[in-house]
């Protein structure tokens, strides 16, 4: 807009000297249209912008501890869908007009390294999955897997998941400084109890996916499963469309609580310790409040709550 381009460049340059080269090149403008242009008062959509646009910067831009939110990390879709479950009423096409002009974005998922190392003389169990990730209730399908963490010191931590397929709800996770079957154990326990303390036992026929590695086809980790109640199932080594919602859930542990500028860090990574603090409060945001897509923008816990709600405890077949 001619006046808005006045505005900006009078202090340098004087709003008639402006209108004057602007009418000789053929945009006519008298510096009085300028002078009421700028004595208007704003407009309701500009008032509007004012305060969407605050608001977002209360999530985008450090606080006075020199944190964000976690909602820092969504893009526009996800921040829209945020501020209508928080009765803000903006438009989806003004939120992302307004993230776009003032340059706000959501992180972008960066490649996993893979950690499987398969034991060739390991027997293997089937795979029940067949990348079928879709189930019709929890306790049906939980899948596992883990991750490296690089400490400041250069000295990897690893991190295991176990993850309920029905709304991608994390039921189990540990922490470690070596990669033994205990420690992925330990988050089979975690979620055996999780359900239990829930009053959600597993029914005794729930499937456990993971890759290959030779944490998950190990004699130990085979009894561990049978007694916890679930059924073992191996996808193949180094296919991470056989482990995909494992895999997909490692990519935003890494994106959203491991990378330098995440909001779950205060700071550099020197210990064990500092890693199971950030994975504690990344996975207590991810399962409360996280916006999934593929659940229609709703937390997993949210979304699990509701199927209890509507539904008999014990969950059908795998499907």
């Amino acid at each position: 807009m001619i006046c808005a381009f006045i505005a900006e460049h009078r202090a340098r340059f004087g709003v008639a000297p402006i209108c004057r080269v602007l009418s000789a090149h053929g945009v006519q403008i008298a510096p009085r249209t300028f002078y009421a242009w700028l004595a208007r008062p704003p407009s309701k959509r500009a008032l509007w912008d004012t305060a969407v646009t605050e608001l977002l910067a209360g999530y985008y831009e450090p606080g006075e501890d020199g944190r964000r939110p976690p909602e820092s990390l969504y893009g526009a879709g996800k921040m829209w869908a945020h501020l209508q479950r928080q009765n803000v009423p903006v438009a989806r096409c003004t939120m992302e007009r307004l993230m776009r002009v003032n340059g706000r974005r959501g992180v972008a998922r960066r490649k996993k390294i893979r950690t499987t190392e398969r034991d060739p003389a390991a027997s293997r169990a089937p795979d029940l999955v067949d990348r079928q990730f879709r189930v019709a209730a929890p306790n049906v399908l939980l899948v596992a897997d883990f991750t490296y963490v690089r400490l400041a010191s250069g000295v990897f931590v690893y991190t295991a998941f176990v993850v309920d397929a029905y709304a991608g709800r994390v039921l189990g996770w540990e922490c470690a400084t070596s990669k033994h079957t205990a420690f992925v154990e330990a988050a089979i326990h975690q979620s055996v109890a999780v359900r239990e303390r829930e009053g959600n036992p597993l029914p005794g026929n729930t499937i456990h996916h993971s890759d290959a590695g030779s944490q998950y086809t190990s004699v130990h980790f085979g009894e561990t499963l049978i007694l916890s109640g679930m059924t073992p199932s191996i996808g193949s080594v180094g296919d991470a469309f056989d482990n995909a919602l494992a895999e997909t859930t490692i990519g935003l542990y890494k994106t959203e609580a491991i990378r330098d500028d995440s909001p779950f860090r205060r700071g550099p990574l020197a210990r064990l310790g500092h890693v199971e603090q950030v994975t504690a409060d990344w996975v207590h945001w991810y399962n409360t409040a996280r916006l999934m897509h593929r659940l229609d923008r709703t937390p997993p816990a949210e979304y699990e709550a509701e199927y209890y709600a509507h539904h008999a405890r014990r969950p059908a077949g795998h499907r």
